[in-house]
């Protein structure tokens, strides 16, 4: 069974149609039976993602640092949570689960959570597919400045091939089922 891994912001001002689509996620991703691991808050598109694969029935392991944890911040409904001692061994244990990642909008714990995806699968160590669903152009300024860093030789071209953008749930899916990304060894043109 395939495990993904969902960034997603914990913000709770956000705009209807990123709940939307936070929750067709989760609920498409528990139809499918894929088991999530996610943030494990309680608020935000977290939240809402959390909530549509509970009541579907889905699989869902939240994983928090205790301090989130103690402030109250986290989701009583996940099949099982995973309390960190801080932030990095979080990321690890949510790395360590996942098959796929998949980034939501979010804040800037989403975004150094997303980049550190992208790196991780460019030395090597994370060969599964990351998707960015791009809910409303959301992430089209960061696919900008991707595009920068190539125009400038901080990244090379080849490199925009370690994720998949997509702007529906229904599209991650897709990308899902094919591994998008999978199949290449990136570290070997990591160094520029």
């Amino acid at each position: 069974m395939m495990t993904v891994c969902v960034f997603a912001a914990s913000s709770s001002k956000f705009e209807n149609e990123y709940g939307k689509d936070a929750s067709r996620l989760g609920s498409l991703l528990a139809k499918a039976g894929i088991s999530v691991v996610y943030g494990g808050g309680g608020i935000g598109l977290m939240n809402a993602l959390a909530s549509a694969v509970i009541s579907n029935n889905g699989n869902i392991t939240g994983v928090i640092p205790a301090f989130m944890q103690a402030e109250g911040w986290g989701n009583d409904g996940e099949n099982r949570t995973i309390v960190t001692s801080d932030m990095n061994e979080r990321k690890r244990k949510m790395f360590g689960l996942s098959d796929a990642i998949v980034a939501l909008p979010g804040g800037m714990g989403t975004l150094e959570e997303l980049t550190e995806a992208i790196t991780l699968k460019q030395l090597g160590l994370f060969n599964g597919p990351v998707i960015i669903l791009n809910t409303c152009g959301f992430y089209d300024y960061f696919l900008k400045f991707t595009d920068n860093m190539v125009e400038n030789n901080f990244l090379r071209k080849e490199h925009k091939g370690m994720w998949e953008v997509v702007n529906s749930p229904e599209e991650v899916m897709e990308a899902l089922s094919r591994k998008a990304g999978k199949n290449r060894t990136w570290r070997s043109i990591a160094r520029i």
